[in-house]
């Protein structure tokens, strides 16, 4: 079963972090995507992930887009040894190296991001 963009959006707002599993290399990411980052394979199902991880990368916007306001912390969250990344809002604490947990969802215009906090 593939995930769409639409299916991802709707978990993270019911609280759950979704990504996609290759049938046939066992890669697993943490966005919808057409076919496996590792093998190319289209052979993908949709798993859950761990709600749990440590950060990856992160960095301070400070001049922020046109919509958000300025001054907000964002970074890559690698999920609970499962190799796969998630780009969320981070809580102004986090740091890399941090085990963080997903706490919450921002939006912004119909678009939602998991919020990452520490642990």
């Amino acid at each position: 079963m593939s995930l769409s963009y639409d299916d991802w959006s709707e978990a993270i707002r019911d609280g759950e972090l979704v990504g996609l599993e290759c049938d046939d290399c066992g890669n697993i990411t943490g966005a919808p995507k057409a076919a496996c980052t590792e093998c190319g394979s289209r052979s993908v199902s949709r798993v859950s992930l761990p709600d749990e991880g440590t950060v990856y990368s992160e960095t301070t916007v400070a001049v922020a887009p046109e919509g958000f306001e300025g001054g907000y912390k964002v970074g890559i969250v690698e999920l609970g040894g499962t190799g796969a990344r998630v780009l969320g809002r981070l809580d102004d604490e986090a740091e890399i190296g941090d085990e963080v947990g997903f706490v919450g969802v921002f939006e912004n215009r119909d678009e939602p991001a998991p919020v990452f906090g520490l642990r």
